[in-house]
């Protein structure tokens, strides 16, 4: 249909990212996401989505490479005509490690992800985002409780996202387009296996004051709300989704 609104989704693959992008294709939008390399989960995220009856646009891309970055909005314009929101989604933990353990090498590419990429984004998106349109962040509950221990290079940068959120949402409110952000708490996700911690949702889940993990989709629920028109006098929001913690 040719009224359906286009969204971008990054990292939009697997987990939340997979989540944004199935949710959004049932709320009526079509659809473009990235992924870095699991073609086949791609393909069964992809599948997800039409079923909703959306178009839908796949595209390998490392967010972390910014000619990738540029080459997916080009992409995006070629097959949609069209951008209407971003979702910020693609990230990286980097591995286990304390601060004294972490290395350059670590934290660079982690920021080169999660902070360089973000904004090379935004950037983009920026562009093309017409008046009344969304950028969505997905940051983390670890901006918020430094991640010690485990990962303070990948809380530094969602730290980063939330500061990028707030400033880009006053100057992005000129333009008419509105820049919020969600912060997930412990979700069931590969991210953790990712890191080296597969067992971690359930070993931490009674620090929870809901005692529980959280699901992909209860966060793809407050992402799909920002993006929508429900959310039009919402702008420089980071809405928890972290069961309390």
């Amino acid at each position: 249909m040719a009224d359906r609104k286009v969204v971008l989704v990054t990292g939009g693959g697997r987990g939340i990212g997979a989540a944004c992008v199935v949710l959004a294709a049932q709320a009526g939008w079509d659809v473009a996401f990235t992924y870095a390399g699991n073609a086949a989960r791609a393909a069964e995220t992809e599948a997800a989505a039409r079923k909703h009856g959306a178009r839908v646009l796949a595209l390998r891309a490392d967010v972390g490479d910014a000619r990738m970055v540029a080459a997916s909005f080009a992409a995006v314009d070629a097959e949609f005509g069209r951008l209407d929101g971003l979702v910020n989604n693609a990230g990286i933990t980097g591995p286990k490690a304390t601060l004294a353990e972490s290395t350059d090498e670590i934290w660079e590419r982690v920021l080169r992800v999660n902070v360089i990429g973000a904004v090379a984004c935004c950037r983009e998106a920026l562009k093309r985002l017409p008046q009344g349109g969304a950028i969505v962040n997905v940051s983390s509950r670890a901006a918020g409780i430094g991640g010690g221990g485990e990962w303070v290079h990948y809380a530094a940068s969602k730290g980063a996202m939330d500061t990028l959120t707030i400033g880009l949402a006053k100057e992005a409110a000129a333009q008419g387009v509105r820049v919020n952000a969600v912060s997930p708490g412990l979700i069931d996700t590969e991210l953790h296996a990712a890191a080296g911690m597969p067992d971690r949702v359930t070993r931490m889940a009674g620090a929870v004051p809901l005692a529980r993990g959280g699901t992909p989709e209860e966060v793809a629920e407050a992402v799909v709300w920002l993006l929508s028109d429900s959310a039009r006098y919402v702008t420089g929001a980071n809405i928890h989704v972290s069961g309390g913690r």
